[in-house]
């Protein structure tokens, strides 16, 4: 619960701090920038914060990605309350944001996986991006609500409120992220592209992870989440009012979407994590975003955001249950690090193939286009691993597990 709070104080600032934007700058390419802003300290830093959630207390770790998300939100709430907000202001709150993301990415996966296990670590991560797709569904809502109540910058200054539960539940919680591992000695933090080459030359001897890594790279670089900082465009073309109301609807009709696929998930018996099922959820989730990006009425626009977020809970939950499965324990933070460097760190390259590209030639046929690259990359690895051969040994029991 207290997880779930403190992602929706996170949803409520993106939500604010976005709409905001749009309508100060009416810019794609500063909607671009914010996309990559945010997103560049997952691509650089994501293999050296699980080197450090290998080594430390992840409850510490996270503790200090609350308190740069809690900065980042008074940032926001200082500058729209006195007015002086300027471009190169909104890159560095992005920048701070994403530190906090990343600092708390693989030590928040480390204690999940700390306190479920290996047998029950699947349905956990997809009980995980429950709290994650509930908190975007409800973030929109309350942000909404905030913005017309208090005003942006007041609401983002009792947003502040919403980071203290989990910090608190920090403090008392028994699990470090490493209890499960007897004590085992700490283990060196390397940071640098030379340790990110050697994860990955090393996860190399399991190649369904570089299909995860590479599918997670190929649907974050071309589409990823940049076509959430879009959304007010998106809705304003959609004949939305100048208000936010619709703006919200659309953001929350993604994560309602999620939070129905995580149900459904949970429900059927007959889907495992396999590395075929989540290539082809990937598959529909790109053509699923092609046909959004060209739908001409809400009605059509929301349906498909639906399904998508469905799709999209689908194959980002069964490939980091893969990576988490099928990496060596002892590289386990860094291997998860590596697949965020692809997941997280490569959507800055969707500020530039949504949002500059969008400015260009518009950014419906910019998301039509590359939502359709990444279903061609996803039907390409598909096929790959359809002429791989089969894991062989303890790999081929993780994978079925």
């Amino acid at each position: 619960m207290t997880t779930i709070v403190g992602l929706i104080a996170e949803n409520i600032e993106h939500v604010i701090s976005y709409f905001v934007i749009f309508q100060a700058f009416h810019s794609p390419t500063l909607g671009g920038f914010a996309v990559i802003s945010h997103w560049v300290p997952y691509l650089l830093f994501s293999v050296y914060s699980g080197a450090l959630a290998d080594r430390f207390d992840c409850r510490k770790l996270i503790l200090v990605s609350q308190g740069l998300f809690m900065l980042a939100s008074l940032s926001w709430g200082v500058l729209f309350l006195t007015g002086t907000l300027q471009t190169w202001h909104a890159g560095a709150i992005l920048l701070i944001h994403g530190a906090a993301g990343v600092i708390y990415g693989p030590a928040g996966q480390l204690v999940v996986h700390d306190i479920v296990g290996t047998s029950e670590l699947y349905s956990a991560i997809r009980l995980n991006a429950t709290a994650r797709y509930l908190a975007t569904l409800l973030g929109p809502a309350i942000g909404g609500g905030l913005m017309l109540a208090l005003g942006p910058g007041w609401g983002l200054v009792a947003n502040l409120v919403l980071y203290l539960p989990l910090c608190i539940y920090l403090m008392l919680m028994p699990y470090t992220g490493h209890s499960r591992e007897g004590g085992a000695p700490p283990r060196r933090a390397g940071l640098g592209l030379g340790d990110v080459w050697r994860v990955f030359i090393e996860a190399r001897a399991e190649p369904r992870i570089i299909t995860m890594i590479v599918l997670a790279g190929a649907t974050s670089f071309f589409v990823g989440n940049a076509f959430q900082v879009q959304m007010p465009e998106y809705a304003h073309d959609l004949g939305a009012d100048d208000h936010g109301a619709w703006y919200s609807v659309l953001l929350a009709a993604n994560a309602a979407g999620g939070l129905i696929g995580v149900i459904l998930l949970e429900s059927v018996t007959f889907v495992r994590a396999g590395v075929r099922f989540t290539i082809g959820c990937a598959a529909a989730w790109a053509m699923t975003m092609a046909l959004f990006a060209m739908a001409g009425s809400y009605r059509l626009a929301v349906s498909l955001l639906i399904l998508a977020g469905l799709f999209n809970v689908a194959y980002t939950s069964m490939a980091q249950t893969l990576v988490q499965l099928l990496a060596p324990p002892r590289l386990r933070g860094r291997t998860v690090g590596l697949f965020g460097t692809a997941m997280w760190g490569l959507r800055a390259g969707s500020g530039v193939t949504i949002g500059v590209l969008g400015a260009a030639i518009d950014i419906h046929r910019s998301l039509a286009i590359n939502a359709i690259v990444v279903a061609l990359i996803a039907l390409a690895l598909l096929a790959r691993d359809v002429w791989m051969p089969p894991a062989s040994g303890a790999a081929a029991w993780r994978e079925e597990r």
